[in-house]
């Protein structure tokens, strides 16, 4: 860059906005380092939770703390997902590939790393990341679910025939091999997903009842289980019924949901079907996208991957 660009540069970056700087920071971070937040001193003990740590010298580039009362050793990233991976130096360049969704392959290829690093850091990452989602909705409340096929990629030994990946179940309509996946999402953005073993009543309640508030307004398709939950529970139902050419009336629809399914089926796409054991983590990954959206940058996926990102966003979303 010529000189006279790049204090053209400069001058701008006092038009930056909280969010830019914060991406800004993140890329010039210096690489081979973890950003000095995500190695600060914990303040309890992974173990025990106790609070007295003290020093206890360094290991691997990381600081080591002492409990004094229960005398185990711990580091920074002791007790989170990503404890003992290694090549700490490419972890921003992951968090990148992660807000892009590239694939295995294509990640490995960024990082310069191999595929079944790639994999593996896929799933270290997303372990943490796929627990964050609302614990609380309010308001009008749309609920539907959506359906995925059920997958054994990357099994050696299978319970039926293989098929070609992403392929297409043996029976037409809902069925055994079909996978549901509750979505549940209010007014305010507050979104929840769930990975159901089946699609009943039992099941649907166990996580609607924690989640909705009793003076919520229910809104779902006509099927029996969302009838069903809201009456137990008290809870106003209001159904719409596609079928009836009947998809909006007057403020009650489940059109966010819907539009919701479609975005999650459309970024699944490219991964050519996901394991059915890895689901939920892909369900996290794509609210993560969905809940910080232009503003997700690597430091932010960090953040998120060990734990220890800010909660806060996730109530004002």
């Amino acid at each position: 860059m010529k000189a006279s660009q790049f204090t053209r540069w400069i001058a701008q970056l006092s038009s930056l906005s909280p969010e830019q700087r914060e991406q800004l920071k993140a890329c010039l971070s210096a690489p081979g380092s973890l950003p000095q937040e995500m190695i600060a001193t914990p303040s309890n003990c992974p173990h025990c939770q106790s609070s007295e740590l003290q020093p206890w010298g360094s290991s691997g580039g990381l600081p080591r703390y002492r409990c004094k009362f229960y005398g185990k050793t711990s580091n920074p990233l002791t007790g989170t997902p990503m404890a003992r991976l290694r090549k700490r130096h490419l972890w921003q360049g992951y968090a990148e590939a992660l807000t892009q969704s590239l694939t295995v392959r294509r990640a490995a290829k960024h990082c310069g790393v191999s595929k079944n690093t790639a994999f593996l850091w896929r799933h270290r990452f997303l372990t943490q990341i796929a627990d964050h989602q609302a614990q609380h909705e309010s308001g009008i409340v749309e609920a539907d679910e959506t359906f995925f096929l059920e997958s054994f990629k990357g099994q050696r030994d299978l319970p039926r025939l293989p098929r070609k990946r992403g392929g297409s179940a043996k029976r037409r309509g809902l069925s055994a091999e079909q996978i549901p996946v509750l979505v549940v999402r209010d007014r305010s953005g507050q979104h929840a997903d769930f990975q159901l073993e089946k699609l009943d009543a039992v099941h649907v309640g166990e996580r609607l009842r924690p989640l909705i508030d009793a003076d919520a307004i229910l809104c779902s398709d006509s099927a029996a289980v969302y009838a069903h939950f809201a009456k137990a529970e008290g809870i106003t139902h209001q159904p719409v019924n596609p079928s009836q050419r009947r998809r909006v009336d007057g403020p009650f629809h489940i059109q966010n949901v819907n539009a919701y399914d479609s975005r999650l089926k459309g970024w699944m796409t490219p991964f050519h079907g996901v394991a059915t054991k890895y689901l939920t983590h892909y369900l996290g990954w794509r609210r993560l996208l969905e809940r910080y959206k232009a503003q997700l940058n690597p430091l932010i996926c960090l953040r998120e991957a060990l734990g220890r990102a800010a909660m806060q966003q996730l109530t004002q979303t």
